[in-house]
């Protein structure tokens, strides 16, 4: 897109739909509840949100897939806060906990974790597991996005 479009984007705090112009979205605020649509952090999400950006969020979202007792997932976290901080506004970075949330591993078929998926308008386009450095993340979700 343009330097003058504008986006949906879904509210990580309340979940509110903002258009936003694209040359505006890295100090965008919700209409709704007025915080930051982006901090450069992943927002932790359950299956209603996730559904909620996959279904209005018109840039590409990318799902960590992960669990708590996971190592190498603890260990890839800070990687996918670094990438956050350099992919965001261009892309919306999720996190979904399958231990709190098991019915979304099952309908995402997600066999192990770390699992990071790439939605594109609601349908996924690129899938990788296994733990990734930040610039691998970055990389594999510019690439799947094309």
């Amino acid at each position: 897109m343009s330097g003058s479009a504008a986006a949906h984007r879904v509210c990580p705090h309340c979940g509110q739909v903002n258009r936003v112009p694209d040359a505006k979205a890295v100090d965008a605020r919700c209409g709704a509840c007025r915080q930051p649509l982006f901090t450069g952090e992943p927002a932790a999400v359950d299956t209603a949100r996730l559904d909620r950006f996959l279904g209005r969020d018109q840039r590409p979202v990318l799902v960590d897939f992960w669990a708590p007792w996971c190592g190498p997932c603890r260990v890839m976290a800070p990687q996918y806060v670094e990438a956050a901080r350099q992919l965001e506004p261009g892309f919306r970075l999720l996190k979904l906990d399958t231990q709190a949330h098991p019915d979304a591993g099952a309908r995402f078929g997600i066999r192990g974790i770390p699992t990071m998926i790439l939605f594109l308008r609601g349908h996924e386009v690129a899938r990788q597991s296994g733990a990734m450095s930040a610039s691998d993340i970055m990389g594999w979700a510019r690439q799947a996005a094309r």
